[in-house]
């Protein structure tokens, strides 16, 4: 049975001699390096799914004698990117004492607190559900994970037929239990029933597998799965066409952008009827030949079948009921058509819960849908954050890769919706989540502030993200973008921002900007009408061409900015916020500065008009206006510069001083002085207000409003 490793096609042998070799004899440093090569192959594993531990021998701190010690993943986690901090250390004896006390299969939730009494390293993580799993279990290296390809065979009809006969035995079964103390001792049970077993299958669930060392049980690993892989892949087609075969066809690729693009706001408010939520979009292969099956309208319903799949996407998804052509273009009547859909969504999982829920369940959780299927078009999923939405997509798309595995040998089978009851309510989860952190001011908040590539719009970009939103950077100097996009990876990481190419100018830049935000996260709430430029000439060495740039930039690109967000947001009717940086020259007159001071003048106003217009639809507009904010700003290129120094008879160097002492507060304005003013305005104390104007400008009093 064993599987040469140069040939291996559905699994990546990762280990590299060399560098284990660098960890020879720290056996943790090795389940580490293990886990890490685990989590980074997603055909392995998903994201924060399975566990992996090792045994080894220990200095007891109290007896100074050496104790059989347990390493393995701590609660939450992920083991592509595990590290020591991440693991829990248990003595071996005391946690598979706990046996001498367990009451029985209704009680073992209590047994999880007694955990904390099983531990040996005072700093390591909380242990997790699956402890008992590995514990009871003799082998010094074990891996738990959800490949695909093995939970198509645990999860079909005939699963327990097939292993035996796939691996002649070598594999173990055991039925579908929840995690737990239960199950780990099923597992050994399973064990001593078939001693010599390389590995057991969990139903409906996931693997075991083990081995002596951390590369024998790496291998071990690998080599089941790859076999599960081969297996299904050889009976791809023999029962019939996979799903069913096609019922439609996809749409061409940039017409599922558009119509992708055009959808999400629409389906983000519908999906943030309890609380705002970020969108993900995916027309993957694997989505597209499952959304345009036969089979779909079967399958889709029956919900997933393993446990860390369901708790990201919920029982079943939402099938869109619209032809991928459909003209998307009237946001309030695309709402009104789909209204009904959601309404019989939420009507069934609220039926669900009530037929599901126990004495002491905790309260029904929002009941809108977190997978939109769109056949033709693709995937939405809707989460309260980015990363979760992602994840939650790659989650349904391993359900889609084990309902096709198990179709094609022999027939799918799901959880029945009380056992899934029972894992997405379940006690333990919902205290899981009662200990996350206290959502951010703008968690579910998407935000596109133009010229945000670099000075005061790239600082109220960071604020944004640092509050917990996401925001889309623009700019027109494409190298400018991308190192900020670089930034902005380093420092948030990739679920924090996604980048567009933006002259307030162009329309079709606008338009861009704007089906970007919905592909990256559905839609947008906060629009920042930051970019912007100065001349600074005094009237016989205006032109025409700094009259029209001036007005192109900053009146109609603030004017055109917003009508575009207010289209999103109105598809979206969920509100928003509009802010427009401004300045301290739309209300105070000074030398040399016609152009640029009549267009931050038209700026201020234009701001007064939209308030007054968009505030039936709950859009709040409100300014900011900035003065000299000089740090790391475009706003200083170009000749304005020289030309104000100019106009107040001193040097470019004596600029900054000029300014500060010229205000009531000898204040230098910077970049995030203006980042804090946007915050105050979105961070939601100032909700009910709309149509003001907020000074940060050290204090001018010319500039003084009223």
């Amino acid at each position: 049975m064993s599987v040469d490793t140069k040939s291996y096609k559905h699994v990546s042998y990762l280990w590299d001699e060399q560098e284990a070799a660098k960890l020879a004899g720290d056996e943790v440093a090795l389940l580490i390096y293990r886990s890490n090569l685990l989590g980074a192959d997603l055909r392995l594993t998903n994201y924060g799914g399975g566990n992996t531990s090792c045994k080894l021998l220990e200095k007891d701190p109290l007896t100074g004698l050496e104790t059989e010690v347990m390493w393995v993943k701590g609660s939450g986690g992920d083991l592509g990117t595990l590290k020591k901090n991440g693991l829990a250390a248990l003595y071996v004896d005391r946690l598979r004492s706990l046996k001498n006390i367990y009451r029985g299969v209704e009680h073992e939730d209590e047994m999880v607190e007694l955990f904390n009494h099983c531990i040996f390293d005072l700093s390591s993580k909380a242990p997790s559900i699956d402890t008992p799993l590995h514990g009871f279990l003799p082998f010094k290296h074990i891996d738990h994970l959800h490949p695909d390809a093995a939970i198509a065979i645990a999860a079909a009809k005939d699963g327990k037929k097939i292993t035996q006969e796939l691996f002649n035995g070598t594999i173990g079964w055991v039925e579908w239990k929840k995690p737990g103390f239960e199950l780990g001792l099923q597992l050994k049970k399973c064990l001593d029933e078939n001693p010599g077993i390389r590995g057991i299958m969990l139903g409906s669930h996931g693997l075991f597998t083990w081995g002596d060392t951390a590369y024998e049980s790496y291998l071990n690993t690998l080599e089941v799965i790859e076999i599960c892989s081969d297996y299904l892949e050889q009976n791809y087609g023999k029962k019939g066409p996979v799903f069913g075969g096609q019922k439609i066809e996809s749409a061409a690729a940039d017409l599922r952008k558009k119509q992708a693009a055009a959808i999400a706001p629409v389906l983000r408010g519908l999906c943030s009827s309890k609380q705002h939520m970020i969108g993900h979009f995916t027309d993957d292969a694997r989505v597209l030949e499952f959304i345009n099956s036969n089979d779909l309208s079967r399958l889709a319903p029956m919900g997933t079948s393993c446990p860390d799949h369901f708790l990201r996407t919920k029982i079943s998804p939402l099938v869109l009921s619209l032809s991928s052509d459909a003209d998307l273009s009237d946001g309030k009547a695309l709402k009104a058509a789909l209204e009904p859909a959601f309404e019989e969504y939420r009507e069934m999982y609220t039926a669900y819960y009530e037929a599901c829920k126990h004495p002491n369940s905790p309260a029904i959780r929002d009941t809108n849908p977190v997978v939109i299927l769109y056949p033709g078009i693709g995937m939405f999923t809707f989460s309260k954050d980015k990363q979760t939405a992602r994840v939650a997509a790659e989650f349904y798309i391993n359900a889609i890769n084990v309902m096709k595995g198990a179709e094609a040998v022999s027939e799918y089978t799901s959880l029945p919706h009380q056992e899934a009851f029972n894992i997405e309510y379940w006690l333990l989860e919902e205290a899981k989540l009662q200990r996350m952190p206290k959502p951010k001011p703008l968690t579910g908040k998407i935000a596109l502030i133009t010229g945000s590539a670099g000075g005061i719009g790239k600082a109220i970009a960071k604020r944004f993200v640092a509050e917990g939103g996401v925001v889309i950077l623009n700019d027109m100097n494409a190298e400018r973008l991308a190192e900020a996009g670089e930034e902005f990876k380093s420092q948030f990481g990739k679920d924090a921002y996604s980048t567009a190419i933006l002259n307030v100018t162009s329309e079709e830049d606008i338009q861009g900007a704007f089906a970007a935000a919905a592909l990256a996260f559905g839609g947008v709430d906060i629009v920042v009408n930051n970019a912007g430029l100065s001349i600074s000439k005094t009237i016989g060495d205006h032109t025409e061409k700094d009259w029209d740039l001036l007005y192109d930039v900053l009146v109609k690109g603030q004017f055109f900015v917003t009508q575009a967000a207010t289209a999103v947001m109105q598809k979206q009717g969920i509100g928003g916020d509009v802010i427009n940086i401004v300045s301290k020259n739309a209300l105070v007159s000074g030398p040399n500065n016609a152009g640029y001071g009549s267009a931050k003048s038209a700026q201020l106003h234009l701001s007064r008009l939209n308030a007054a217009e968009l505030g039936a639809d709950n859009i709040r507009v409100n300014v900011v206006n900035p003065d000299a904010v000089i740090s790391d700003s475009n706003i200083w290129a170009g000749g304005w510069a020289e030309g104000r120094a100019k106009a107040y008879g001193i040097t470019v160097a004596e600029l900054p001083a000029y300014y500060a002492k010229r205000t009531l507060l000898n204040q230098i304005i910077l970049p995030d002085d203006i980042a804090n003013a946007c915050f105050a305005f979105v961070g939601g104390l100032l909700n009910k207000s709309t149509g003001n104007v907020l000074n940060v400008d050290g204090g001018v009093a010319m500039a003084f409003v009223r």
